[in-house]
């Protein structure tokens, strides 16, 4: 297949594989793509032939790329995550860098054969949080204190009361990290606690698991979420490669 004038070769995973089959086609920006193996020795790019330019990560294209990476795993249980837009100038500059990145591939395939990566964010209800509050003797007093002053007369207390509520906020997330983070932890192969999302968020985890162990743990959230639904929300997501436990830099040439 040759490479269209101005034309670029996207890349959206690597892959453990001896074969050069496609994986059908893909909508990208209004027209269709092939999808297509770039391989060396066992390793490949899922990769497709787009106009040469930079892709912004808008809802659409980061939905586009998110449903070639499930798409490439449901037909393979060796996936390496690429970020979103990675665009190269030639298949052969994809192929060299495939090359050099062989090593570190060579490492992980065994590693993450057979593994996926889901996420857990537990985010507070406004009720509860409110409630929990409300329970809390000194950061009331210091509320109160506060009400009916001018806020320069009531800076220092403000920066008190700011302590105070993250001191008490965070008090909240390491219980929630002892009572649903932990127990899922020990089921994982390998977690992560990330940085939390907005002001709300009690817990933002990932957990790399067994392949074939995905309705075992799917019934440890589910029980978690039993046990703290009238307090939090769970929102629970995947499967995806493993983002969170493969650190890989991908070298993109200037178009």
């Amino acid at each position: 297949m040759s490479q269209e004038e101005n034309s670029g070769i996207y890349i959206f995973c690597g892959i453990q594989t001896e074969i050069d089959d496609g994986f059908g086609d893909i909508e990208i920006e209004g027209k269709k793509r092939e999808l297509f193996p770039i391989r060396y020795k066992d390793a490949a790019f899922v990769a497709a032939e787009v106009p040469m330019k930079i892709y912004h990560p808008n809802k659409d294209n980061l939905l586009m790329h998110q449903h070639v990476v499930s798409l490439v795993m449901k037909q393979n249980d060796t996936v390496i995550p690429v970020s979103f837009g990675n665009v190269f100038q030639s298949k052969e500059d994809v192929g060299v860098l495939l090359e050099n990145l062989y090593p570190q591939f060579e490492k992980l395939f065994p590693e993450i054969k057979g593994k996926i990566e889901v996420g857990l964010k537990v985010i507070g209800k406004n009720e509860w949080l409110e409630s929990q509050v409300s329970e809390n003797a000194q950061i009331e007093k210091m509320a109160e204190a506060l009400r009916g002053k001018s806020e320069a007369a009531s800076y220092y207390e403000r920066i008190q009361l700011g302590g105070a509520a993250q001191k008490f906020f965070a008090s909240l997330q390491k219980e929630v990290k002892e009572e649903v983070f932990n127990p899922l932890k020990g089921s994982a192969e390998s977690s992560k606690v990330n940085d939390p999302i907005g002001e709300k968020m009690l817990l933002n985890a990932s957990f790399l698991i067994d392949r074939d162990k995905e309705d075992e743990f799917d019934q440890k959230v589910n029980e978690a979420h039993d046990q703290w639904k009238d307090k939090v929300e769970f929102s629970y997501s995947g499967p995806w490669p493993a983002y969170n436990f493969i650190n890989i830099r991908l070298t993109v040439e200037n178009a």
